[in-house]
């Protein structure tokens, strides 16, 4: 090993007793490997590039991009009816990253939609030659995610759990079942592995030709030499793309141009924002083994060697992801057809190691290449879908962060129904491009972004990731003060939100590296502030939040807002209203707070990251009326949450007003001075239901109002708080939390707030119809509070949220948050349960219930919202305990 390794440092064409293949083989190498790309059919003119038929005047749909993804939209819009469909590729079909993908379909994914697409492209890929005739490849191998420590063996349990939950095949083995069913890999190191028997290997390029000789078999027309160079727009609406053959009218522009993707967006007549970048990727081609690996040989993980190895043509095709990417194509055009790039044996060497540690018996084969081909990551190692907030009609499908294969023909359906029916058929929200905004599209961001999340795709996922790059983007007035403090910082839509408070003395260092799945290290400050909280006052800066203001010169703005809106908002001057945002299906579109400023004025917030999102949505629904404004005045305003019972003290004593309940009331909202400042919006409420006050202070004002705040909270025991202590508080309390607990598919009936929807009045609004239909048929889940009864804080691992909900030893549903309530000294988990047909209320609360924590199950009490009884009984139990034990000592 010793000397091959020597040999890779000097040698780029000389390794294993290899002469390597140039690179300009590998175009026609990879093209025997799955077969002839161009080979004779029924619809060679429409797929291939030999004939150029003449370019249409217009096109239902134009989809720049022929790759795996491009033919995908192509393919299913397709099969939901659409065939005047225009397919534009700049290349040939799929000679891009397509041509260059390792093949492997897996449904190991991070987040719960994304294994959900992977395990349908799996069955996609699998029925294309049936229906297609063209040979994809297809091999169900399974593969193996190995662990070599015991951290990464519960991530791997977890997710076992988890996919479990949405009916996938996955076994936890142990090493000597894995040398069963893969005799090379060595197993002295490990401790586990995760089993999917399910996964597959495919043909890339003989799967994007099957999708698109589909296409075209159902009408869609494939033009391949043919550039877009810009989308055009008129009144916020697609109307156009331009060519290098001359424009398109259309009504539909999806974006799949991958590795491009972005200098596309960048290029069209109104910029659109899509936050990519591009990496080299590595990965080697064996020659044919001395004992060649069968075909079905299962697919090798090994993330804690940052390593992936299938079988390849009776040898490996093995990569990675390194610790130090190279990030590509910084500036100008890129390369039409993507070709090897230049070898890196250097770079590529701690992988080989990895390779050969895993498989020793390689030492003595021959490597026939080394590929380096671009892959395009994004900010949060989740691909970008759906329509782009600014232009109506513009969609995008890209930045796959080396997943393309797997996830394209689940996107490319979601995609597809967004289109056709007005939304997907799946919550996607965790991959919808409206959650970025375009103060992530700086290519200095991307560029130092996308260096610390390629190597993530292979770390150790524990809870609470933070991101180091790109940070102190987004910062309140108050950031330097309260760091100065002791704030620790996690970012959310680019802002900088304080987590906890560290005291002076304390071990900062191993504070701000406390990554774990058991008792962290910040239990016992959390609990001092959740306590704070409770008992006398503490201070968040919550200036995140997302502000709009809606203004009219005459009804507008109300009768807008009560057609958006599901609850009542005709409420008097000064009164505040919670309330959901419905879609045509009743769910949850947005859950904000609606303040009556005056007659025709509102002040609507929302969650941080529903500022593009909620915008896009309001504007959507927005009538054509120059009396009607609405401004997102997200930056005007610094937010200040006084939680807790000496909150009302502080204000009286700053403004001279009574702040007792009798004189400012619950849910209410007064204009007043605060100090010496002016026109300070004090709100009756704290997102926790705490007592205490909201204050949205003009920028200008944050750091004298603060200043006073805790100069006078001296006396009554004030103390800053981090969000931490307030996702405590909110779930012990039962709050649901829009994009974590609701989405697009949960409707207030399933959540317990059909209280605050408006459905015996005759108002019509948004999601009405839906909702009285679901009333009258019965709801099939439910939103539930979950408390661990037999689960040891100290010792066990503590719950995060996508685990599995038992009922009666059967499973029913699946957590979507969790945290320790310092109240009830339990942990406490939300989620639905759910079963087909009618779900009555007296079925949750009569069941024995677990929570499966990576395969280990905890008996739980299952609670329905709104409930009355819980916490009160808790806070009459522990009415003689002494608190003091949660400090910071």
């Amino acid at each position: 090993m010793t000397k091959l390794m020597c040999a890779s440092r000097s040698m780029r064409n000389c390794v294993w007793g290899c002469r390597g293949l140039s690179p300009a083989m590998l175009p026609r190498l990879l093209q025997l490997q799955g077969g002839a790309f161009h080979r004779v059919s029924s619809h060679r003119r429409a797929v291939s590039g030999d004939s150029q038929p003449p370019l249409p005047s217009q096109a239902k749909v134009v989809i720049c991009g022929g790759g795996i993804v491009g033919t995908s939209v192509a393919y299913h819009l397709a099969k939901l009816g659409w065939n005047d469909i225009l397919l534009l590729e700049q290349g040939r079909l799929g000679a891009g990253t397509t041509r260059m993908c390792a093949g492997i379909v897996s449904v190991a994914k991070a987040i719960s939609i994304e294994s959900q697409m992977a395990d349908y492209s799996n069955s996609l890929y699998q029925q294309l030659e049936e229906e297609t005739g063209v040979n994809t490849g297809y091999v169900k191998t399974g593969s193996l995610c190995l662990a070599q420590n015991q951290d990464r063996f519960l991530s791997l349990k977890r997710l076992a759990s988890r996919l479990r939950v949405m009916g996938i095949n996955c076994s936890i083995i142990k090493p000597k079942e894995i040398s069963k069913l893969h005799s090379m890999v060595n197993i002295h190191d490990l401790v586990g592995a995760l089993h999917l028997p399910g996964d597959a290997v495919v043909s890339p390029p003989d799967v994007n030709r099957a999708l698109a000789v589909s296409a075209a078999g159902q009408g869609v027309q494939i033009l391949e030499r043919t550039t877009v160079q810009q989308v055009l727009v008129e009144k916020g609406h697609v109307t156009a793309v331009e060519t290098d053959r001359g424009p398109i009218s259309c009504e539909y522009f999806v974006n799949c141009a991958g590795q491009w993707g972005y200098e596309l967006g960048q290029a069209s007549e109104v910029k659109v924002s899509i936050p990519l970048h591009g990496c080299e990727h590595f990965y080697l081609l064996s020659k044919p083994l001395k004992q060649p690996l069968p075909s079905n040989t299962p697919v090798v993980m090994d993330m804690d060697g940052r390593i992936y190895v299938r079988p390849w043509q009776g040898g490996v095709l093995s990569g990675g992801f390194e610790k130090n990417p190279k990030p590509i194509f910084t500036e100008g055009r890129n390369q039409l057809e993507v070709q090897n790039m230049q070898e890196d044996w250097d770079h590529f060497e701690p992988m080989l190691s990895a390779l050969l540690r895993r498989m020793p018996q390689l030492e003595s084969e021959e490597i026939q290449q080394l590929v380096n081909c671009p892959e395009s990551f994004t900010p949060d190692m989740r691909c970008l879908m759906g329509e782009t907030p600014g232009v109506h009609g513009y969609f995008v499908l890209a930045g796959m962060n080396s997943s393309g294969l797997a996830l394209a023909g689940g996107a490319g359906r979601y995609l597809a129904e967004w289109m056709v029916y007005g939304y997907p058929t799946a919550n996607v929200w965790p991959l919808d491009i409206k959650r970025f905004g375009n103060l992530q599209s700086s290519r200095t961001f991307l560029r130092h972004r996308v260096m610390e999340v390629m190597p993530l795709l292979y770390e150790l996922k524990v809870p609470r990731w933070d991101y180091q790059t790109g940070r102190q983007l987004r910062t309140s007035p108050l950031y330097d003060r309260l760091d100065t403090q002791g704030a620790r910082w996690m970012e959310k839509h680019g802002f900088e939100r304080p987590k906890y408070f560290v005291p002076a003395g304390k071990d900062l260092l191993s504070l701000d590296h406390s990554k774990t799945f058991y008792k962290p290290d910040w239990f016992d400050l959390v609990g001092s502030e959740v306590k704070c909280c409770k008992e006398a006052v503490c201070v968040i800066d919550m200036s995140s939040f997302t502000k709009f203001e809606l203004t009219s010169t005459g009804d507008q703005a109300l009768d807008y807002l009560q057609f958006l809106c599901a609850n009542d908002v005709d409420v008097p001057v000064g009164h505040m209203v919670h309330t959901g945002m419905l879609n045509e299906r009743g769910g949850y579109e947005n859950d904000c707070s609606v303040v009556r400023l005056s007659k025709n004025s509102f002040f609507v917030i929302s969650p941080s990251d529903q500022q593009v999102h909620c915008w896009s949505w309001m504007k959507k629904h927005m009538p054509n009326d120059p009396q009607l404004h609405l401004e997102d005045v997200s930056w005007k305003y610094t937010a200040l949450n006084l939680i807790g019972p000496r909150a009302t003290d502080i204000l009286a004593e700053l403004s001279y007003v009574s702040m007792t309940p009798d004189h400012f009331p619950s849910m209410f909202c007064k204009e007043m001075s605060v100090g010496y400042a002016n026109g300070i919006r004090v709100m009756s409420m704290t997102h926790t239901g705490e007592p205490g006050f909201m204050l949205y202070i003009p920028i200008e004002y944050a750091l004298h109002v603060y200043n006073e705040v805790m100069s006078v909270g001296q006396k009554y025991g004030v103390r800053n708080a981090g969000y931490y202590a307030l996702r405590s508080l909110r779930i012990e309390k039962f709050f649901a939390f829009w994009g974590q607990d609701l989405d697009s598919f949960t409707t207030p009936l399933e959540c317990g707030r059909e209280f605050r929807v408006k459905l015996d009045s005759d108002m019509d609004f948004v999601g009405r119809e839906a909702l009285l239909r679901q009333r009258q048929e019965g709801v099939a889940r439910r939103f539930v509070m979950l408390v661990l009864e037999e689960h040891d804080t100290e010792l066990d691992l503590w719950p995060w949220w996508g685990e599995p909900i038992l009922r009666n030893k059967e499973m029913v549903g699946a957590t979507t948050s969790s945290a320790y309530s310092y109240t009830l000294e339990r942990h406490v988990c939300l989620g639905f349960v759910e079963t087909p047909g009618g779900l009555a209320a007296d079925f949750v609360t009569r069941g024995d219930y677990e929570v499966d924590i990576a395969g280990q199950l905890y008996a739980a009490k299952a609670k329905l919202y709104p409930f009355s009884s819980l916490l009160s009984q808790q806070r009459r139990r522990k009415d003689q305990l002494d608190l003091g034990t949660l400090t910071t000592e």
